[in-house]
């Protein structure tokens, strides 16, 4: 393990020795269970039970004390009340030991409010450890195991069903029932998953932290991860980077959506991101597939372990039955997984094999292969080699396990596979554990289900395309802006945004009914007119917006009107006149994340935004590159690139403006809360803000 900013957790995750702090005899006990599984599976260190009321557990030499130990330990497993939990900490800093494993309960996790004495309790465990420079995982946690060396500091009853299959997938859960849970499922389908490691309360050590490590350990090739929350966004995104730079495949379950900013109801943009669209965001960033269900999860990791990230994958079926071929296909198509056609001639010449066989893909070969099993392999070749697909499953369903033919099959797949071992190859069949296994063996997949092996194959495409993927564009050179105490009226927003390369749409302040003829005769009619107050920072809502204004008399009887629409005690600054122009409305805006930090979002207006949540989100900041990536990304982008005759929009100039805000969001800190670009007009000429709120955080 070369030294990095997760290698402080290899004394935990990988010692050479370990005291255990409330070690019991009995081996079913939390403090007894760890000493039992280590002894039963030959951990390769020294184990030293700690408990004042025993000579000799399990047939180990106790000690006493802490100071009684022979030698300082890598790392301590805690199984002691709260208090006693406390003044361990203390004493095992003092001793020089680099990590903590705390079984015990009873701290933040019952204290709901964060203000009672258990939350102090953690609290001064924490400043305790870092003060010695030590690492602690938990507390509540259910612990760790290593197989690769016999290491289980863990009081989970899931090994007593069966130790792990040797693998290489890494499972990181801040849940230790979920991660106890897919172990279980795992160690049932026959799949390694050798090491798991849970965090519990992360008053420490995150999930972050654990994938980071797992990322540069050379057991580990693939992680599965579980996460209800994240709470130190720079460790989890070193962490999710560590994994890209070393190809090795992120799956992550996370759950609990909700909604963020509560108290941010004056952000157009808060209502359209919440923080699991946020934290989808950053998955997607960093090439990690999300894992829906259990089986997903399993399905994905499992066939992660061939180590085979097609970059622009595609798929080929081969099948005995139709029918599957339409499942397929439709499943395929929900995840725009192509589905290209053979190549003419190729279809030619399986017809010429069998005349009515359906060859362009799917390619149904039909039961007239049982009759020459020689048919499967020049069907699957010629897929192969003919139609390049990446990534190729075969359906053989109940034909494929039996044994009157499964040999068959075998031998013929296995001699494609040994002339193109570069691919992926699925097998869906219903076959006894004994012939699936031997597939297995022959280097394929095995699933019974179609649907779930489609989904499977397509994220190996999502992981080679984030392996591939060039580094980020620079993001482009912001000025930094002071920002104002206080959230700032449209026109003085503008002008703050104007410094960081925003372009707006031509406008003046006016105080008087003479300066807005004034400005609207410098524009040109039409004009738009809109009341300008900072404490009405959603003008139409009180029907603060009038567009249209053609004449001289227009603009006296709007600027009356406006004025006389201002609710009573806001703070009047005059009226807004700008040039009215049109193109395609879009919207611009920035949210605070409570983990990530300033967010970028990107949408259509009107129903696109309100009725259709056709919106993107992105971390800030980015460069140019990333903005028009997903100003293309959007399921509306056709409008801004030409739909039905309509001329592009300026689509350089639109991403130049997302890519600014991003940096100028990013600079300014947490004191800024929000902004609403909220039209901005996209032209074939450029890009032009006609609206801007920006929120600035209260002093509290």
């Amino acid at each position: 393990m070369t030294a990095s900013r997760f290698a402080s957790l290899t004394p935990m995750l990988a010692p050479r020795s370990v005291a255990i702090l409330g070690a019991s005899s009995d081996p079913t006990r939390i403090g007894g269970r760890p000493i039992a599984t280590m002894l039963a599976r030959g951990f390769q260190g020294r184990i030293f039970p700690v408990n004042p009321n025993r000579a000799e557990i399990q047939g180990l030499p106790a000690y006493a004390t802490l100071a009684d130990l022979p030698e300082r330990p890598d790392v301590a497993v805690v199984a002691v009340s709260p208090m006693q939990a406390v003044t361990a900490i203390d004493e095992l800093g003092a001793m020089g030991v680099k990590a903590v494993i705390m079984f015990t309960a009873g701290f933040a996790e019952i204290d709901p409010d964060g203000t009672g004495p258990e939350t102090a309790m953690q609290d001064r465990m924490v400043a305790s450890a870092k003060a010695h420079g030590m690492r602690l995982l938990g507390p509540n946690c259910l612990g760790v195991f290593n197989d690769h060396i016999g290491f289980y500091a863990t009081f989970s009853a899931s090994t007593e069903a069966g130790w792990p299959p040797r693998g290489r997938i890494g499972i990181a859960s801040q849940s230790g029932a979920y991660g106890s849970h897919l172990f279980s499922v795992t160690r049932n389908r026959g799949i390694g998953t050798p090491m798991m490691v849970t965090t519990g309360n992360e008053a420490d050590v995150t999930i972050g932290d654990v994938i980071g490590w797992m990322a540069e350990d050379p057991e580990t090739d693939v992680i599965a991860a579980y996460a209800e929350g994240i709470r130190h966004a720079d460790s989890f995104l070193a962490a999710l980077a560590a994994a890209r730079s070393t190809r090795k495949p992120v799956i992550m379950m996370k759950v609990g959506a909700s909604a963020i900013g509560r108290g941010a109801a004056r952000s157009h943009t808060a209502s359209l991101t919440g923080d699991d669209a946020v934290t989808d965001a950053v998955l997607k960033e960093f090439g990690v597939v999300r894992a829906r269900t259990t089986d997903e999860m399993v399905d994905i990791a499992t066939t992660a372990t061939r180590r085979i990230y097609p970059v622009g994958n595609t798929l080929g079926l081969i099948t005995l039955s139709g029918g599957a071929g339409v499942l397929v296909s439709d499943v395929a198509e929900t995840l725009n997984f192509p589905l290209p056609p053979m190549p003419e001639a190729s279809q030619a010449m399986l017809k010429s094999l069998v005349p009515f066989c359906a060859p362009r893909n799917p390619v149904d070969c039909t039961a007239q292969v049982f009759n020459d099993l020689t048919l499967i392999g020049r069907f699957t070749e010629s897929m192969v080699a003919d139609g390049g697909y990446t990534s190729v499953l075969a359906f053989f369903t109940q034909a494929g396990g039996a044994p009157s033919m499964a040999t068959g099959i075998r031998r013929e797949l296995a001699a494609v596979r040994a002339r193109h071992p570069d691919r992926l190859y699925m097998m869906s069949v219903v076959a006894d554990p004994d012939v699936a296994q031997e597939y297995e063996r022959d280097g394929f997949v095995v699933m019974e289900d179609p649907s779930r092996a489609v989904i499977a194959l397509h994220a190996m495409g999502r992981f080679g395309e984030a392996f591939a993927a060039p580094p980020s564009s620079t993001p482009p050179d912001v000025p930094h802006i002071a920002l104002p105490k206080e959230t700032p009226n449209e026109a003085e927003a503008k002008r703050i945004l104007s410094e960081a390369g925003i372009v707006t749409v031509p406008e003046a302040a006016c105080a008087t009914v003479e300066q807005a003829l004034e400005a609207a005769a410098s524009f040109g009619f039409p004009v738009v007119m809109k009341i300008l107050s900072p404490d009405i920072l959603h003008k139409s809502e009180i029907g603060g917006v009038l567009i249209g204004i053609s004449t001289e008399t227009a603009v006296r009887e709007g600027f009356v009107t406006l004025l006389s629409r201002a609710p009573a005690g806001a703070r009047i600054e005059g009226v807004l006149v700008a040039k009215q122009i049109s193109g395609v409305e879009c919207i611009l805006g920035i949210a605070r994340d409570p983990v990530f930090g300033p967010v970028a979002a990107f949408g259509l207006g009107g129903i696109f935004v309100e009725i259709l949540k056709d919106v993107v989100v992105r971390r800030c900041p980015f460069g140019v590159v990333e903005a028009e990536q997903m100003i293309r990304s959007i399921k509306g982008a056709p409008l801004l690139l030409g739909a039905r005759g309509r001329p592009p929009v300026d689509i350089a100039a639109l991403a130049t403006m997302l890519a600014r805000l991003s940096v100028f969001a990013h600079q300014s800190g947490p004191a800024l809360q929000s902004i609403d670009l909220n039209p901005v007009f996209a032209t074939p000429e450029g890009a032009f803000a006609a609206d801007a709120v920006l929120e600035i955080a209260d002093a509290g």
